[in-house]
Formats: structure tokens, C-alpha cells, sequence
């Protein structure tokens, strides 16, 4: 069973916290905080608070190991509020974590719930966390979303401590631009906090919930550009201060102190970046915040974006390097010549006297012993050296001998020629992301066909916008055959490929169930292991992508062919 993963969790852990521009009020008995109405609000655009119907239905009473549409296996409920609820739980088909959101079908807001996840499914951004599925059965409304167990939530990376000022540049960069083209879609978030927001492994900020936490929560805004554009200023100015812009704490943080007002970040917090510092300021505007700097507010994520790419790039800092311990001189055979000796003059050193040289009549004849076997052996080598050279020279004319073998008998060291290896089906394989890489084409890989090939889906960067390792295409042989090469061709440009084999029945359900054969690179790659390795599964791992002609990064495999 799968660990739990605080950063996997969607709407879980923060449905209950309030509106960013709002005042938290006191905690219900349950630990969770109640919105209040954009009335109540410092912000005069802020979201609306939760529908206040009366006949909520209570969430739905399943248990661990509970099958929805036969493949997603409920493992651990994280949330259940409101009547939804929230699990862990395992795609049994793709062998993969999935989360899930849970509600009766005749919840009030069940028919939104539907509506803002199949329109976020179909945003398809890979820095948002993706809709894998919606759908209304027996009596139950579910949407069942990407776990990302690697990752680690803003509130998490807050409680160590306010964030580097390059870390807090590619958080409000990576989130306005993520924001501005999903307002370009017509799709808003309203609930985007710290929660909200995860950091992967490498670096990568990704969005959880759009849409579809509001719609949970029945969160509503007039003015859902505003919305979204404060509550960024409001992650980037915690990620500076480690402190709530407001006068409420809440997610971890300490709010403001009362009767002081909203206060630049660098007022908070000595060492702030001064030109973050403004950009906070600017988004969250509030009524005079940026009088002073005369700087123009941000009040959509587009301009926010626009005025974080006007600012001076800001750089990592230069990694610490630790001095290296003194040498220690050590103290075998080591003498004093040239310095005086540190030692007391008091402790006596013993002193290591040598054996006595070999000076009786038994030594020296060992001695001549052993000097006659030297020279003997020198003398043999040098005249069989001599007769394999002149042996050399005297047949270099004649045919070289050719091995022959008994009739009937079996010649083990005979080498096979290579010949084909029949592959009789192939699938894609991504199980580092949505578990689907167009699966459609997947045929033209071993069609024969060179005009024709499988592709991949389009990334930001060549390392597959640093969302993922690899994807791939496993190969099926229809049983485990010795495999001495397999020959790749690609197109649109050089590609990074490696060649992974399994002898299993099956395939493994993540890259490292197989074992790495070879590697390579270019756009005509041959993958030939060390040696001749026996399996029935291969795997054509791409691990680097050319630039496609639409801008973007994709890998095209136009032909692969397998020989023993």
C-alpha cells in the first residue's frame, strides 16, 4: 500500500480555509475554517463565500478497498466535509495513485463539480494538476485527479522558512503565467492558497484544484481575474515574509499586526528583495498600497506575468563550498631532515632495527638460486617469443585453417548470424504522467512504414518541461527471445534514447521494474547491449526531445526494428 502524500492531497487539507483576502474566523469544532461573504472581506472583489444551503446531504459512507467503476480502489480517506470526500486511492488498471473527490449526485453542487473538472480536464497544462476523470454513476458524482507524491506543498516549504528570493521569482513567475493562460480558457481558480500550490523534485510549480476546489466549496467571485491575480501577491508576499498579508493567521502563517495596514514586504522582513518586494504590493493593491512606489497595480495574472518578465532575471545563489579538513601529515617513515623534531625530547622512540642481510654460506647460495631460475626463465621466453614470430612469417601466405566439426556433433562456439525479431504488438507507456502518450498511432512504430510514426505530446522543454523523466514505447516479442539489437529512427531532430528489457510476463509498472541495456542518441539510433540479453518486454525510453516545428518539444519514433 502507498504511503500517504500530504502533497498528493487536492481540495483535502485546505477546503476549509478562508477566502485570501478575508478575515479567518474563530475554527469550528472539526479544526477547519468557515469562509465568510465577499461583504466581510478586504477586498472588495474577493470570492464569495460557500453556497449556505440547509440540505447539504451528508458525504458518502464508503470504506477502504470500496471499487469505483471497477478500477479505482479507495485506500485512504484524507477529507470528508461538507458532504464530499476526498481519498487516496489506486488505479488498479494502470497500476498507478490517483486522488479522488467524492459526492452524492444530488449534492447541490454536484452538476458544478462535473462541469469545472471536465473543463479543466480539457485545459490539458501540465503545470496544473491534471483531471484524469468525471463521471456520475450509480448515485455518486466523482472526479479523480493526478497524486503527486514527490512533490511538496508551499505550506510545507513555508514552515522552514520564508523562500530564497530566486525561489520566490520562479513562484510567482511559473504561477501568473500558469493563471493567465488559464483565464484565457475561461477557467478561474478562486481558491488558489498555499495548499493550492506544489513544488515537484525538480523544481516545477504545479496548480491543484482549478476549478474544481471553488466548485467543492461552491465558491463563487464578480470578479474572478482580481481574485486569482491578489491571491498570488498574497503566496508571493508569504513566500518573502513567511508571514499572512492580512491581520488573520492562517495555513501555518502569522497574519499582520492589527491596526497596521497592509506594509511592503521589505517593511516585514529585512533582506526582501526590493523589486518582489513592489511586485507583492502591486497585486494585491489594495486602495492606495502602491501610492507610494507610484507603480500601476496588476489586476489580472496577464500583467502580472508581463511586469515579473519586465524585472531583472534573478540568478540561484552560488552553491556553498564547504573548505576541505587540514591535511593531516601522517607519520609513516617520516623523518627529520631539515627541521627539528616536534616530538619531546623526553619519549624515547623505539627504534626498528632490519633484519641482518643473508651473509652466510645458506644466503648466498639461495641467492644464486634464485638469480639462475631468473635467468632461465628469461631466456625460455625469449626464444618461444623468437619461434611464434618466425612461425608467423613462414605461413603468412598459406589459408588460414578453417574449424571444422564432427558429423552429427554440435559446434558451441559457432556464432549465429543475427536475424529479425517479430515484434507482435507495442503500447505507450507514461507512467510518470497522465498514463496516456498518444495511444492512437502507437501501431506506426513497427509498420514498417518510414513515412508514417508515433509522437509524443508537446513540453515547454526538451527534459519534457521538467514534469517527468521520460516516456516511452514498450514492445511486446510474445515471449522472451535473445535480443542483440534494436535499431531506432527518428524524426524532427536528434533525440536521447535509452534501451530498457524485461523477461517478465508482464509489463512493469514504473521504468525501474526494467533493466537499462544501452543508450544512444542522434536520429538513426542503434541500441546494441553489451551483450546478447534475453527478453520478452523492451522499452525505447526517451529521455531528451528535439524542438518540433509548432515550437514546442516532441519526440517522433517513424520505425524500430529488433534483431537477435
Amino acid at each position: 500500500m502507498a504511503e500517504r502524500s500530504t502533497a498528493a492531497v487536492d481540495v483535502a487539507d485546505n477546503s476549509g480555509d478562508e477566502p485570501l483576502s478575508a478575515k479567518a474566523d474563530a475554527a469550528t469544532t472539526d479544526g477547519t475554517a468557515q469562509t465568510q461573504d465577499a461583504e466581510g472581506t478586504g477586498s472588495k472583489d474577493a470570492a464569495k463565500g460557500r453556497d449556505s444551503s440547509d440540505s447539504v446531504p451528508a458525504s458518502p459512507d464508503l470504506h477502504s478497498g470500496h471499487k469505483l467503476a471497477g478500477r479505482y480502489r479507495l485506500e485512504e480517506c484524507v477529507t470528508r466535509l461538507d458532504g464530499f470526500s476526498s481519498w487516496r486511492a489506486v488505479d488498479e488498471k494502470l497500476r498507478r495513485a490517483v486522488g479522488v473527490h467524492l459526492l452524492p449526485a444530488n449534492h447541490p453542487r454536484a452538476r458544478s463539480v462535473l462541469a469545472a473538472a471536465r473543463s479543466s480536464a480539457l485545459l490539458g497544462d501540465p503545470r496544473f494538476v491534471q483531471v484524469l476523470d468525471a463521471v456520475e454513476e450509480d448515485d455518486l458524482v466523482y472526479v479523480v485527479h493526478e497524486w503527486l507524491p514527490d512533490a511538496t506543498e508551499l505550506t510545507a516549504l513555508l514552515a522552514a522558512g520564508p523562500l530564497e528570493a530566486h525561489d520566490a521569482y520562479q513562484l510567482v513567475s511559473q504561477i501568473s503565467q500558469a493563471m493567465a493562460a488559464a483565464h484565457r480558457e475561461g477557467l478561474a481558480h478562486l481558491r488558489l492558497t498555499p495548499g493550492a500550490v506544489l513544488r515537484s523534485s525538480t523544481g516545477q510549480y504545479r496548480i491543484r484544484g482549478l476549478a474544481v476546489n471553488a466548485a467543492l466549496r461552491g465558491v463563487t467571485a464578480d470578479q474572478p481575474l482580481r481574485t486569482d491575480t491578489e491571491a498570488i501577491g498574497a503566496l508571493l508576499y508569504a513566500a518573502l515574509t513567511r508571514r499572512w498579508p492580512y491581520e488573520s493567521d492562517a495555513y501555518g502563517l502569522t497574519g499582520l499586526p492589527k491596526d497596521l495596514g497592509l506594509i511592503p514586504p521589505d517593511q516585514v522582513r529585512a533582506g526582501v528583495h526590493r523589486g518582489l518586494s513592489e511586485l507583492a504590493m502591486r497585486a494585491l493593491a489594495n486602495d492606495g498600497a502602491t501610492a507610494s512606489r507610484q507603480e500601476q497595480p496588476c489586476t489580472t495574472p496577464d500583467e502580472l506575468a508581463k511586469a515579473v518578465a519586465a524585472m531583472p532575471r534573478i540568478l540561484p545563489p552560488e552553491p556553498a563550498f564547504t573548505a576541505p579538513p587540514e591535511y593531516q601529515r601522517t607519520t609513516y617513515q617520516q623523518g627529520t631532515y631539515g627541521r627539528p623534531s616536534t616530538r619531546p625530547a623526553s619519549v624515547a622512540q623505539p627504534v626498528i632495527v632490519p633484519p641482518p642481510p643473508l651473509q652466510s654460506r645458506t644466503g648466498k647460495a639461495l641467492k644464486w638460486a634464485v638469480s639462475a631460475l631468473l635467468i632461465a626463465a628469461l631466456g625460455l621466453g625469449s626464444w618461444q617469443l623468437a619461434e611464434t614470430v618466425i612461425d608467423r612469417n613462414s605461413g603468412s601466405g598459406d589459408p588460414a585453417p578453417t574449424q571444422t566439426t564432427e558429423e552429427g556433433g554440435d559446434d558451441n562456439n559457432a556464432v549465429e548470424p543475427s536475424k529479425p525479431v517479430t515484434i507482435v504488438g507495442a503500447q505507450d507507456y507514461d507512467p510518470l504522467g497522465d498514463g496516456s502518450e498518444k495511444p492512437a498511432s502507437i501501431k506506426n512504430v513497427y509498420d514498417g512504414d518510414a513515412s508514417s510514426y508515433w509522437t509524443t505530446d508537446g513540453y515547454y522543454s526538451a527534459d519534457f518541461g521538467r514534469l517527468k523523466e521520460g516516456v516511452g514505447v514498450v514492445l511486446d516479442l510474445g515471449e522472451v527471445q535473445q535480443v542483440g539489437n534494436v535499431q531506432v529512427s527518428f524524426l524532427g531532430g536528434s533525440t536521447s534514447v535509452e534501451l530498457r528489457t524485461t523477461a517478465d510476463a508482464t509489463v512493469p509498472s514504473m521504468p525501474t521494474g526494467f533493466t537499462k541495456a544501452a543508450a544512444g542518441s542522434g536520429t538513426k539510433v542503434s541500441l546494441k547491449p553489451d551483450k546478447p540479453v534475453e527478453a520478452r518486454y523492451l522499452l525505447v525510453w526517451l529521455t531528451k526531445l528535439p524542438m518540433s516545428d509548432g515550437g514546442s518539444y516532441r519526440g517522433k519514433i517513424s520505425d524500430i526494428k529488433v534483431t537477435s
